[in-house]
């Protein structure tokens, strides 16, 4: 007898609820938003009942969503855990990681030689991309496990911090600031400054300004471009100065001095590990690959 219900179509129900975004469940999921919303709008017409309210503001569970979504998450649980039982040591023969763009610590380098080393049947894929893409790919079953920037809203997942940089300025090398080996916020109060837009990381974007706001830091902005290496060549070329991360001092460019930042520790980014709590096989493995990257 045919069911009404089936774990493709919860799966699909689950992407968008916990996004509340058809885009943006969408891009998790790898499809086309069309074809999306026409799974779930046959998912609605098959148990005859709408599970979103769509409008200009944005989507919304209905009661009878709000009714089936803990039994999707339990569904998405289910299959996890049978996918674990069948693998060695809970890791899946694919081990799906995802690595944030936001820092790029010493001890990611070796990270997957690694794990392949001390477990050979599994193969390592990683994906770099923003902290709240990979944790929206983390509930949407895409990802197995992912270290993440925090702050960062990742509710409904383990998270664990593993690593804490602070952060440096980085300003052109012929600038009277790289004579000093420590500057402050307030020394750059006049300075324009190549800051990230609050959509690619919200609540570290939210945790700066807290600290900015406490030391009356309100320069004038520039867009800070994705890629590292056009930042610096922005930074070289007198465009304005960045504040980032300590592991972008490995990131070598003509013209850039990076010096200390007096309130680097207050603004100072944390790398965590991020993974659905029935996972612990994935867990153990990589917190012990990275610990061994960090202290070799």
């Amino acid at each position: 007898m045919p069911y009404r219900l089936d774990s493709r179509s919860l799966l699909l129900f689950l992407a968008v609820a916990d996004a509340l975004s058809f885009r943006q469940a969408a891009e998790t999921l790898h499809l086309s938003q069309p074809p999306l919303s026409r799974a779930i709008r046959d998912l609605e017409e098959r148990l005859g009942t709408r599970l979103f309210d769509r409008n200009t503001s944005g989507v919304t569970l209905t009661p009878a969503g709000e009714k089936l979504l803990p039994y999707a998450r339990n569904v998405a649980k289910l299959l996890r855990e049978a996918e674990a039982a069948l693998t060695p040591q809970g890791l899946p023969a694919n081990l799906r990681l995802g690595l944030t763009s936001a820092v790029e610590p010493a001890w990611f380098r070796g990270l997957v030689q690694r794990v392949q080393a001390t477990h050979p049947g599994t193969l390592v894929s990683t994906f770099s991309d923003t902290s709240p893409r990979l944790i929206r790919q983390l509930r949407g079953g895409k990802l197995d496990a992912a270290f993440i920037a925090l702050p960062t809203d990742a509710h409904g997942l383990d998270v664990r911090e593993l690593d804490r940089l602070p952060m440096v300025v980085a300003l052109p090398s012929a600038h009277p600031l790289a004579k000093r080996r420590a500057v402050g916020l307030a020394d750059l109060a006049r300075e324009k400054v190549l800051w990230f837009e609050r959509a690619r990381q919200p609540a570290f974007y939210d945790h700066c300004q807290t600290i900015f706001s406490r030391h009356g830091f309100a320069p004038s902005k520039l867009r800070e471009p994705s890629d590292h290496h056009v930042l610096l060549s922005d930074v070289a070329n007198g465009r304005g100065i960045a504040l980032l991360p300590k592991s972008f001092t490995a990131l070598r460019r003509t013209g850039v001095a990076y010096r200390s930042l007096v309130e680097g520790d207050e603004l100072s980014v944390g790398i965590g590990l991020a993974s659905p709590a029935d996972r612990p096989g994935v867990w153990k493995v990589l917190v012990a690959a990275v610990e061994v990257n960090k202290h070799p």
